[in-house]
């Protein structure tokens, strides 16, 4: 057993937000449990704490039952989807040429091949949504199809490791939604034009959630630190982002009696891994037009992965930052720059204008490929030795920039 103290907390933490707390998704009663560890923690090491609430929508999932006549299909509820007792007519789209020209009203779709090869960005997410998902949304709302069935395969890029994986994870879809493998779909297709019956119980329940900020020094020129604490629904989330959560908690700890002028903030964004960005929203709307305050913002997700070292990247700083990071890198061994990646809190901030350091694992596009948002993100491929090297190194780096 390691006993380095930080290794130790790192262990408690990482058995408390993947194993005691069943669950982060956005808005149950384990995400909410999260916050308020991570709160506690915070308070512990003489931050000052800050609740950021917001309303945000829990769910509740039964069962799915999916056939024709006799002949029974695995599919699974998509998150967030309405339910239903569905008895209609099915018709089949590969394309968004082919879903132009359907009638579609009361009728059960099946989305397939071409047209259902990405995850679509939720309705309303504002920062980022391709055109040709906007214009599937649009098609749908004026088709109006009783209930949408997608056929999925992998895509890794935006959907994890998932197979299938939802196309549609929206609280904002006004659709009953179910998906399946695409193999499945294809035996599905054969019954196009015949009814089928579909039941989904599932309900969407409002319910809240919260950002936590712990703050230290002047919060008028301050550095940010953050991580998101949520996870998505069925997986422990150790990599993806417990991992990133538990540095927080151990940077807290080693910068309890920094006393400097120098402002931190340490915060937990809730809602990367949720179709609203709810705790993005919150922050951004609170801090809107005082972005100019934060000197620098470090992002820290999926980090830990065993075996693999630490990737570092930059975005719009100064060169006296990176010079400085990349130097103290070669004091950490397991720390190394990568390429810049996009898919993160910190694009958030650059947004604004604010220079951004992003930490991931610098096998980035395995973890996303096999492991992200699956049940395979477990604390047994987290190291918590890696956990405590990088929150040394952001402590340093911190006192030196």
């Amino acid at each position: 057993m390691n006993s380095d103290p930080l290794a130790q907390s790192a262990k408690t933490h990482l058995i408390t937000l993947c194993e005691k707390i069943p669950t982060r998704q956005l808005g149950s009663p384990g995400n909410q449990a999260a916050a308020m560890y991570f709160a506690d923690g915070m308070a512990k090491n003489d931050f000052i704490v800050e609740s950021q609430p917001f309303d945000c929508i829990d769910v509740r999932q039964g069962d799915i039952e999916l056939g024709v006549g006799d002949e029974k299909f695995e599919a699974f509820i998509s998150p967030y989807s309405l339910g239903c007792d569905i008895r209609a007519e099915l018709i089949r789209a590969t394309t968004i040429e082919e879903l132009e020209n359907l009638d579609l009203k009361n009728k059960l779709l099946l989305l397939s091949g071409e047209i259902a090869g990405e995850q679509l960005f939720p309705k309303n997410y504002v920062f980022y949504n391709p055109e040709h998902h906007q214009r599937i949304h649009q098609l749908l709302e004026e088709k109006q199809p009783a209930a949408v069935i997608s056929a999925t395969g992998r895509n890794p890029e935006l959907a994890g490791g998932m197979y299938p994986f939802p196309m549609f994870e929206d609280g904002d879809f006004q659709f009953p939604a179910a998906y399946m493998k695409d193999i499945e779909g294809e035996k599905l297709a054969a019954f196009a034009g015949q009814v089928v019956h579909l039941k989904i119980d599932a309900e969407r329940i409002p319910s809240h959630a919260e950002n936590i900020s712990a703050q230290k020094g002047d919060q008028n020129e301050r550095i940010v630190v953050c991580a998101h604490i949520d996870a998505k629904s069925g997986t422990p989330g150790a990599l993806d982002n417990a991992g990133g959560t538990t540095i927080l908690m151990l940077l807290a700890k080693l910068l309890k009696d920094n006393h400097g002028k120098q402002g931190i903030e340490i915060l937990a964004i809730n809602g990367e891994d949720n179709y609203s960005a709810g705790g993005e929203m919150e922050y951004l709307r609170r801090h809107q037009g005082n972005f100019g305050k934060i000197r620098l913002v470090f992002n820290i997700d999926g980090v830990g992965f065993k075996g693999k070292p630490t990737g570092i990247s930059f975005y719009e700083c100064p060169q006296v930052i990176q010079e400085t990071a990349l130097k103290l890198a070669t004091d950490h061994e397991g720390i190394e720059e990568m390429p810049q990646w996009y898919q993160g809190d910190h694009m958030v901030f650059l947004s604004q204008g604010v220079p951004a350091i992003a930490l991931t694992t610098a096998s980035f596009a395995e973890v996303w490929a096999d492991i992200a948002h699956t049940p395979q993100d477990t604390l047994e491929i987290v190291d918590e030795d890696m956990l405590v090297n990088v929150a040394k190194y952001i402590s340093k780096l911190i006192e030196r920039v």
